[in-house]
């Protein structure tokens, strides 16, 4: 049995916060900084050549990508042969957070109750799901997830007939509705199949894959580039401007469900794709 301290969780998950804040993952940043070469519009590719600009100064000053520093999303695959010892792991996860958020001075945008409104102060509490896998480590994913993307997004629950091109029709009407609030060109996940949560949690889990990954599934891997063509056809482009880069990638994750059902959900997520991979 492997023992793993919650000291270590906190120092990482703190870490990680700022990071992710700081600097795109490798995949997310060649989208960025390739599409400008790909763009048509004039307009467009001053946007993109403006959110190139930013990248660079966020790494090299050490400051925020964006002004919205999120809403933390913590995926953690724990190996049954780990012994977690110290405090509670949500407690940890959660002073990580409230860590990464202070040091990094980061904007804290998390209210405590949805109705009464009222800022916890520290960016805290994130959203954590577990899984627990076989093996002696454990595999921390943490996005920080923005809001002005992620009001945009949906859920639909379809009809087990609709198939395909129903599931198609869903995915750009969801970017059509979200136009240029998401701040694009965005990435898009998509998550079929489960239940009605876990169409959702499928959905985030696509933002966080690498886009660059194939998928094994070879019509999925078809229909993710075949929705990324129709979204482009769209016109939004970067910035809502115009042009023919509206998203950067599709994602798609799926899962078994039942006979009378096709939960679809969509989780849109700005240029600012931010997240990172760890493991401890």
């Amino acid at each position: 049995m492997r023992i793993v301290h919650t000291d270590d969780i906190i120092k990482l998950i703190c870490e990680m916060s700022i990071e992710a804040n700081y600097k795109l993952s490798n995949d997310i940043e060649k989208k960025i900084k390739g599409s400008e070469k790909q763009e048509k519009s004039t307009r467009g590719k001053e946007v993109l050549s403006i959110l190139c600009e930013n990248l660079e100064v966020a790494s090299k000053e050490l400051i925020p990508i964006c002004q919205d520093t999120g809403m933390v999303v913590v995926f953690m695959k724990i190996g049954q042969e780990v012994s977690i010892q110290g405090i509670g792991l949500g407690e940890a996860i959660n002073e990580g957070i409230r860590q990464g958020y202070e040091k990094g001075y980061l904007r804290k945008s998390i209210v405590g109750d949805p109705l009464i409104r009222k800022n916890t102060n520290d960016n805290t509490p994130g959203v954590i799901h577990y899984d627990i896998v076989e093996g002696s480590k454990i595999e921390i994913i943490l996005s920080a997830k923005g809001f002005g993307s992620e009001n945009t997004s949906r859920i639909y629950m379809l009809n087990p007939t609709d198939g395909v091109k129903e599931i198609k029709r869903v995915v750009l009407e969801t970017v059509k509705m979200a136009g240029p609030n998401p701040c694009p060109p965005i990435f898009v996940g998509v998550g079929i199949g489960g239940t009605f949560e876990k169409a959702a949690i499928l959905s985030k889990k696509a933002l966080m894959r690498d886009f660059d990954s194939i998928q094994e599934n070879k019509e999925i891997d078809i229909l993710e580039q075949e929705i990324l063509e129709e979204i482009n056809k769209l016109g939004i482009g970067p910035g809502g401007l115009g042009g023919n880069t509206t998203a950067l990638g599709v994602n798609i994750e799926v899962y078994p469900t039942h006979i009378a059902g096709l939960p679809v959900a969509i989780n849109i997520c700005c240029h600012a794709n931010r997240h990172i991979k760890r493991i401890l």
